[in-house]
């Protein structure tokens, strides 16, 4: 397992990170997993001991049972806290009261401190706004955001699910406000879907915020399970749960050539497409989830994985992007300048 600096911090954590939202079932979450205390247990004691320090929740997983089976777990195995680097989310709807959902000072207070009795902790490593909130304004949010951190609640703070105007507008406010920064962004990421790389992984790097990639295997897609009619194995969550929306066309010619490789490297098509990430500069972490220790076990390995240049030109080629205004335009205009870095070996600042 290696270990990488979380955005511009001196944060380490692990290259793969343990997503929890398979923990408890409940209501809208029973799709995703329906795991119980000791299969959750399992898990956490495999990740660890493999090398993960890395655990990624959040409040509205399970309505909240997601949490407290981890904090619970932490508890069962006598896991040290301090070795662990605890993150979790809030956004999303906690009741039915009109100030239950977003991302007002309010919520903000209520459920960060919500979020640590569930997991019976005294702070977390990092809090993630899940999403856009249309009705909060950002500075709003932001100022709560910089007074738990104050407050000892909270360490970093980070974003999830954002357009690149946004965080790009969070920071700048942050910054002359002299605020606790979002430090990472929790994103979709998949050789499947590359649309990150569009606007967000350039402002990421700009900006030397860490990137966390979530549904790393496009919901199962990419697990090299299912076939072209949409068909999957018994209990696959894309069967009940078509999420997150992709291109299946390009997906199933990324597919194609993974299957190829993977019979040559004698690996399977989910390490493939982990690996693939886990190479690419941008990411920080690839958060995986499983319903089965089996599943854990598969993905673990791929941290072995290694691709020579010619295997990472394939599958860049396979995966590619369609051109797309103003992307194709700044590749045009920016070849001469380019050109003259080759010519006269100029050095980027």
């Amino acid at each position: 397992m290696k270990y990488n600096m979380l955005g511009n911090t001196g944060l380490l954590v692990s290259e793969l990170c343990l997503g929890t939202m398979t923990f408890g079932g409940k209501g809208y979450w029973t799709a995703i997993g329906q795991l119980d205390q000791k299969p959750v247990d399992d898990l956490m004691k495999k990740a660890v001991e493999s090398g993960i320090n890395f655990i990624d929740t959040a409040n509205v997983y399970s309505e909240g049972l997601s949490e407290e089976m981890t904090g619970q777990s932490i508890k069962n195995l006598g896991l040290k806290r301090e070795e662990l680097i605890l993150a979790t989310k809030v956004r999303g709807t906690m009741g039915e009261a009109p100030n239950q959902t977003g991302l007002s000072r309010g919520h903000i207070f209520k459920e960060v401190d919500s979020s640590l009795k569930r997991l019976k902790t005294d702070y977390i490593d990092l809090y993630q706004i899940h999403g856009f909130d249309p009705f909060t304004p950002i500075e709003e949010t932001l100022q709560a955001l910089d007074d738990i951190v104050k407050a000892g609640k909270v360490r970093y703070i980070g974003c999830s699910n954002l357009a690149a105007w946004q965080i790009m507008k969070a920071l700048a406010y942050s910054d002359k406000h002299h605020l606790s920064k979002f430090i990472s962004l929790q994103a979709y990421y998949t050789i499947a879907g590359r649309d990150l790389e569009r606007e967000i992984i350039p402002l990421l790097k700009d900006q030397k915020l860490g990137l966390m990639v979530w549904s790393p295997l496009a919901g199962g897609i990419l697990s090299g399970k299912y076939s072209k009619d949409g068909k999957g194995p018994e209990g696959a969550r894309r069967v009940d749960f078509d999420f997150p929306p992709i291109n299946k066309d390009r997906a199933f010619s990324v597919l194609d050539v993974l299957h190829d490789m993977a019979k040559e490297k004698n690996v399977s098509v989910a390490q493939l497409s982990l690996a693939w990430l886990l190479h690419q500069s941008a990411v920080s972490s690839v958060i995986i989830g499983a319903k089965k220790m089996e599943q854990l076990e598969d993905n673990l390995k791929a941290t072995e994985v290694q691709f020579s240049e010619k295997e990472l030109q394939q599958l860049d080629e396979v995966s590619q992007l369609p051109p797309e205004y103003p992307g194709w335009m700044l590749e045009r205009q920016g070849r001469d300048r380019r050109q003259q870095q080759e010519d006269f070996k100029v050095k980027k600042p």
